[in-house]
């Protein structure tokens, strides 16, 4: 009764005018920027967070913006995915496979409002299991001391190389290049500057703004300008537009199992949308067997990842909110967001700060009802921003990501670090090093820091405080799981592949 009592205090916040006017504005901006090919959730709630900071908005107002910029990528992904063939996201890879062989067959219509009502469902489960789960998380995790919280950040990032199966090593360079970044400025603890090369503009740090925007929107733009052509033609979204009620009933279990799949694997920290989906996709095309047409246009191949990746966006909120860790590279700028406002998130916030949390998870029902709204009617619309030419996209993006850093201090030292971070991480790019695992590790390694020279300094140094209770001893095994988990899949691969050879 408590909660729903919280939960009807959010909607009170949710339902004042500016914060409907910003959640439609995110909504709308968060869809179109999801539907352009490489940009993503983390670049679209890159741009905005200097601009809502530089606005003055309230912290609950820029996290409602946020959040609602976050779920219509979520949303808008899928249009390019069945259109083009072009995932807008990388959660949107394995929505091409279904989607794009159904706009071929004339069916871009049905797919498309097949996918966002998929993706309503997703987020609706999600975010119910957001208000039921989330407060009972956040009483539990009171009993962490510093040594459960850097054990658990230390668990966080090894997810990020046991779940990312391709890559695993990128992964956690990637990661560790994030925790280097944030040792640069004056330490917390003795006052000593720390790799600041006798540069006054790096001694309180690098700010998280200058990073995310020079790593992701920069780069995006230097990657842009290698491709000057507007790519291939879009399937034009003909025919029927909606989908019919036996279409929805063939989908809906689908929808509904991946929506659970994708909540519980979006609440483990790092694993984020695209696992969810390719999981999700897994095991719908194995549950349908000879029967599924899966890879040919099947219908629950486009509804299951739909469902998963946005029900995984809202489940990554748990991990933010309750615990301070960033469930995927997104929520770790929404982290930052709250860090601008001098809000520290964890377990007291739901204390601390009611109406920015229930405000932001009231704003999740809200924002969900937008979209669903606006992308069935407005599909032929989105269907024709796929045509916005490079040479219009790029100096749009540049000119909102310089206004967006220096609207923040005004210097123009934090322009030519914007420039520079942003020629590294066109060349990680194109290393393939993947940079929302450099932003988990660039938020999380100031809170490390700081947890473990508390730790250390409860018992004067003794390191057996990091496996001294039972939390910090399941959170080794667990992180020795995750680090242990490419070398198991490395090896179930490669006896595949001499079964193969013997058998063939």
């Amino acid at each position: 009764m408590e909660t729903l009592n919280f939960l009807a205090q959010g909607f009170d916040v949710a339902l004042r005018p500016i914060n409907l006017l910003v959640a439609l504005f995110g909504a709308f901006v968060g869809t179109v920027v999801g539907l352009l090919p490489g940009l993503g959730p983390i670049n679209g709630v890159a741009i905005l967070l200097p601009l809502a900071y530089a606005l003055g908005l309230p912290p609950e107002t820029a996290l409602i913006l946020l959040a609602a910029v976050y779920l219509g990528c979520e949303y808008g992904g899928r249009i390019s995915a069945i259109l083009l063939n072009v995932p807008g996201d990388a959660a949107a890879i394995m929505t091409t496979l279904d989607g794009y062989p159904l706009a071929r067959q004339g069916k871009a219509g049905i797919a498309l409002s097949l996918s966002a009502m998929s993706s309503f469902i997703g987020s609706t489960i999600a975010t119910i299991g957001v208000v039921l789960f989330a407060p009972i998380l956040a009483n539990w995790a009171v009993a962490f001391g510093p040594a459960e919280y850097f054990m658990l950040m230390v668990f966080a990032i090894a997810c990020l190389g046991g779940m990312v199966g391709d890559k695993p090593v990128k992964t956690l360079l990637s990661a560790l290049i994030g925790l280097g970044l944030a040792t640069v400025g004056v330490d917390a603890t003795t006052g000593v500057y720390r790799f600041t090369f006798d540069s006054v503009g790096l001694s309180d740090g690098i700010q998280f703004v200058i990073v995310v925007i020079g790593l992701f929107s920069v780069s995006e733009v230097l990657l842009m300008l290698e491709h000057t052509a507007t790519g291939q033609q879009a399937v034009t979204a003909s025919g029927r537009m909606l989908f019919n009620l036996k279409e929805f009933t063939f989908t809906w279990w689908s929808s509904v199992r991946s929506s659970l799949t994708g909540f519980v694997i979006g609440v483990l920290p790092g694993a984020g949308a695209t696992i969810a989906s390719a999981i999700t996709y897994m095991s719908e095309k194995r549950m349908a067997g000879s029967s599924g047409r899966f890879g040919d246009g099947d219908l629950r191949g486009v509804a299951a990842p739909e469902a998963a990746n946005n029900a995984s966006a809202c489940g990554s909120l748990i991990p933010m909110l309750t615990l301070g860790v960033p469930g995927s590279g997104t929520t770790a700028v929404m982290i930052g967001a709250l860090t601008l406002y001098n809000i520290t998130p964890g377990p007291l916030l739901f204390e601390q700060q009611p109406d920015v949390v229930w405000g932001l998870i009231a704003s999740l029902f809200i924002g969900n009802v937008i979209l669903l709204v606006m992308n069935i009617p407005l599909v032929g619309v989105f269907a024709r921003m796929l045509s916005v030419p490079t040479w219009i996209l790029v100096p749009a993006i540049t000119i909102v990501s310089v206004v967006g850093v220096y609207a923040v201090h005004s210097t123009t030292f934090d322009l030519v670090l914007m420039a520079a971070l942003g020629v590294f991480g066109y060349l990680l790019r194109k290393m393939d090093f993947p940079m929302s695992s450099l932003i988990l590790g660039f938020v999380l390694g100031e809170l490390m820091e700081s947890n473990l020279r508390r730790a250390l300094s409860i018992t004067n140094g003794d390191l057996a405080i990091l496996w001294s209770s039972p939390i910090t001893i399941a959170l080794w095994m667990l992180t020795a799981l995750m680090l242990a988990l490419p070398g198991i899949r490395w090896v179930r691969a490669r006896r595949a592949r001499a079964k193969l050879v013997a058998h063939a």
